[in-house]
């Protein structure tokens, strides 16, 4: 019997989800589709609002990015076993927890680059809007302005950053418990 005929024929199905051009592809497709829609809901939430609402688009980027800067650390600091034992108990979102773990390099990319730096860019052009309306509203024209909405922003989103990963190594496990659970609620609704 020959050798050769021992070896196992390479699975379609894992290469095509192991294909790094691939992912690069589906990554930048997804970023573009992502982006132009949260651009579009940001101008449209910013078109005529006042800086109270402005502050609250800015704020509300930050949270996003910053939310799910946390999933993706999580996902890459999860054990499996809790999840094996609260899908042999048909816990509801263990098994889509699991899926997130096994697939944790995808789902930090997608979470830690693709949706913190669309993020990061959108809540930068919201800041810029800010600056524009606050020169507008009173009488300087300065650089300082500037500097002290972008500081603001960098601090908030760092800091933010920092202290969301510190959480989401250390409660691992009940982070994935609530998106597993959130990604089960909107598979039920999808079946039906």
């Amino acid at each position: 019997m020959d050798s050769g005929d021992n070896k196992k024929k390479p699975d379609k199905k894992a290469k095509k989800s192991n294909n790094p051009t691939r992912w690069a592809i589906q990554v930048f497709v997804i970023s573009v589709v992502l982006s132009a829609a949260l651009s579009f809901a940001s101008g449209e939430a910013l078109e005529g609002a006042d800086l109270i609402a402005a502050f609250a688009v800015l704020a509300a980027f930050i949270l996003l990015g910053i939310l799910f800067d946390i999933i993706g650390v999580a996902v890459t600091a999860a054990d499996e076993k809790p999840f094996h034992s609260m899908a042999a108990r048909k816990v509801p979102g263990a098994r889509e927890a699991l899926g997130l773990i096994r697939r944790a390099n995808k789902v930090s990319s997608f979470c830690n680059d693709v949706v913190g730096d669309i993020c990061g860019i959108i809540s930068g052009s919201t800041a810029a809007v800010i600056v524009l309306r606050l020169q507008s509203l009173l009488p300087i024209r300065s650089t300082a302005l500037t500097l002290a909405i972008t500081a603001l922003v960098s601090g908030l989103t760092i800091g933010g950053k920092a202290l969301g990963k510190t959480f989401a190594i250390t409660k691992s496990t009940a982070v994935l418990q609530l998106v597993g659970r959130v990604l089960h609620l909107f598979s039920r609704h999808k079946k039906r």
